[in-house]
């Protein structure tokens, strides 16, 4: 898992050809104004998900699990918990993994969190279990899926 600020995502776009795009996008784009929901990009290669919601308490939320895309949770209002434990040390499945959803959902705890706050992301790979939304009150994020 990647966590960084916007102010530095040139850092990290050469992890991926779809990044900058991303980014760019990101820094271009009034999210102010625009419906909550699936923004096209790039079609299925890479787009976002503009979502607003009531956070959750650490105990609430499960871990979740792509295969087929990296997730990149951009905050855009509020303050957001994370959590993460790796792919490998997961054992307690609540969900199989579904390619149509390309999820996973897992009970465990997470060994470790991350506190956001507007401006900063956390990049996601496959084998980065991640529990988002966590925290209180509400939380206006992006959820980039960048295909692999």
């Amino acid at each position: 898992m990647i966590i960084s600020n916007l102010v530095n995502s040139s850092r990290v776009e050469v992890l991926h050809p779809l990044f900058k795009k991303l980014f760019d996008f990101v820094r271009s784009y009034d999210f102010s104004c625009a419906p909550l929901g699936r923004i096209d990009i790039d079609g299925d290669n890479l787009y976002v998900m503009n979502t607003e919601t009531e956070a959750v308490s650490q105990e609430q939320q499960l871990l979740e699990l792509h295969n087929q895309y990296l997730d990149v949770h951009i905050l855009l209002e509020g303050r957001e918990r994370i959590g993460w434990k790796a792919a490998s040390d997961l054992i307690q499945e609540e969900k199989a993994y579904s390619p149509e959803g390309d999820c996973a959902l897992y009970s465990d705890a997470p060994t470790t969190y991350v506190d956001l706050v507007p401006g900063q992301f956390v990049v996601a790979y496959p084998e980065d279990a991640h529990a988002p939304c966590i925290g209180e009150g509400k939380i206006r994020k992006l959820i980039a899926k960048v295909k692999l």
